[in-house]
């Protein structure tokens, strides 16, 4: 694959998440004005996390890992692939079934293991209720995953990349509906989550059966290609239950504050946009390519990919990152400051958000060389690095939270992900001429940092200038408005006269090509 094919892939996919992000704003703005920051809005944000961390757990980080390499390689060596699909949809299925009974009849326990500070209050048995209704979504979204990879690997980033929307635009319907027949906002929230998950695993299924990949529901054969796929997603199972451990011990310390749990739910939702459009987009399309280099023994293609899918990547987050810190509190001002969603509510997110923000290269590292070891097969050495994070998480988290607050979550999470990233890439250092950095790259990395910086200095100035229009209800939208647009076009104006990237190049990327 050629740089500016996964280019191409990765702005189709970055796209659509953009899409499903902006949505998801719109989504978070009608929570935060019907629900504000209290007790409906703290149990049914730990509600919902519970199957979408079993989703993270399971289909899109042990399962996919270990299943799109596999599926890669056996459709570049002509191979039985969709057979192996089906097995593979087979084995999933029948596991999530069972899975969802026990999640379900379990909720009481989930709900204490994930926020220990809701018990004897009004939010544990709003959790648990919630909980049990919208628990069936992991089965749905799972084998979305799943169906989602092997779209991906056929080159389909399009259907793949629109799925995520059909939630969001779901619960934004829900929740107009219930405000207009006066329905009970957290209970339609609840019930919405199965339902979005139904939706959207149909229209992934009708996507591949158009590709003349159908998928039918039966009992599972335990193969050779299915006990490879176990041995390889062991490791990256006992990774993602470290990572889901991380996010365990935030949601327990942020269920000690009144407010805390949605603080962070909507400063983290800020942080996934940039997050979501390039470092998992990135992530999803660089892995297929990866893997089909790897196979190919055609090292030279996957240096270019790796460095380019880099470049990309930090060029579009260390700039978001920067402004994250910078104007937290006015995007949060904009955003969510508005009904039940009042200033306090507004300073804390903010807080969270720019914590968060230091963070954000770390993240979308991770999701660049990540692949890195699983295109080769290797999930063992993630584990071990995440099994380091995760006590980093958890020690800073817990002798933190008497300091900072509720926000030593955000401070930890964002520590412990630099440390992963670190480990990541002194243990790519043995990989070969892949893993490395080429001249170019060398070049550039130093001029998109400061192109960032100088951008945040622009940002810094005109929320002094721009003050009175950011704190003029009438005017907010359009103050934040000028300020984003002078972030962006001081960034790739001095970016482009420093070199830190060509607009050329990236035109000549994403031009599609026939023949």
């Amino acid at each position: 694959m050629s740089s500016g094919r996964l280019i191409r892939n990765v702005v189709t996919l970055g796209g659509w998440t953009l899409v499903s992000r902006g949505a998801g704003f719109a989504r978070d703005v009608l929570m935060a004005n019907y629900l504000g920051a209290g007790a409906v809005a703290d149990a049914i944000l730990v509600a919902q996390s519970l199957p979408n961390m079993f989703r993270r757990f399971f289909a899109e980080g042990a399962f996919n890992t270990a299943f799109v390499p596999l599926y890669s390689k056996k459709l570049e060596a002509g191979e039985d692939a969709q057979g192996f699909a089906q097995d593979a949809f087979n084995a999933m299925a029948w596991f999530l079934v069972a899975f969802s009974v026990f999640g379900t009849l379990a909720m009481p326990a989930l709900v204490y293991a994930m926020a220990a500070g809701f018990a004897g209050d009004a939010r544990f048995d709003l959790a648990v209720a919630y909980g049990q209704i919208g628990f069936s979504y992991i089965f749905f979204v799972s084998l979305v995953a799943l169906i989602s990879g092997v779209l991906v690997t056929r080159g389909r980033f399009v259907e793949a990349g629109f799925v995520p929307v059909l939630m969001n635009l779901a619960f934004i319907a829900a929740m107009l509906l219930a405000d207009r027949f006066g329905w009970d906002m957290g209970l339609t929230l609840a019930w919405t989550l199965p339902l979005t998950g139904l939706l959207q695993l149909a229209y992934s299924w009708f996507s591949a059966r158009r590709l003349g990949t159908t998928f039918r529901l039966g009992l599972p054969r335990w193969t050779p290609d299915l006990k490879r796929l176990a041995v390889i997603a062991g490791p990256a199972l006992l990774a993602g239950g470290v990572v889901q451990i991380n996010l365990i011990v935030g949601r327990q310390v942020a269920s000690q504050t009144e407010g805390a749990v949605a603080w962070l739910a909507y400063a983290d939702r800020l942080y996934q946009l940039p997050l979501g459009v390039v470092g998992i987009a990135i992530g999803t399309a660089l892995l297929p390519a990866l893997s089909r280099a790897l196979g190919a023994g055609n090292a030279q293609e996957g240096r270019d990919a790796f460095n380019r899918g880099t470049e990309f990547a930090l060029a579009m987050t260390v700039p978001a990152a920067v402004a994250l810190v910078v104007i937290a509190l006015p995007i949060c001002e904009v955003l969510y400051q508005r009904g039940a969603f009042g200033p306090q509510d507004t300073a804390n997110t903010a807080l969270a958000l720019a914590a968060y923000g230091i963070g954000l290269p770390a993240f979308v590292l991770q999701k660049v060389l990540q692949p890195l070891f699983y295109a080769r097969e290797d999930t063992r050495s993630p584990f071990r690095f995440a099994l380091v994070s995760m006590v980093v998480n958890a020690v800073l988290a817990i002798a933190l939270m008497p300091l900072v607050g509720f926000v030593a979550a955000a401070v930890a999470t964002t520590l412990s992900g630099w440390i992963m990233a670190w480990q990541l890439w002194r243990g790519s250092r043995a990989m070969g001429s892949e893993a490395e950095f080429d001249p170019r790259m060398k070049a550039r990395l130093w001029r998109i940092i400061l192109s960032a910086l100088v951008m945040g200095g622009v940002l810094w100035a005109g929320t002094i200038v721009l003050a009175p229009m950011l704190a003029a209800a009438g005017l907010r939208i359009a103050g934040l408005s000028i300020l984003i647009a002078a972030g962006i076009i001081t960034y790739f104006g001095f970016g482009t006269l420093i070199g830190a990237f060509s607009p050329a190049e990236l035109r000549a990327a994403l031009r599609r090509k026939r023949g």
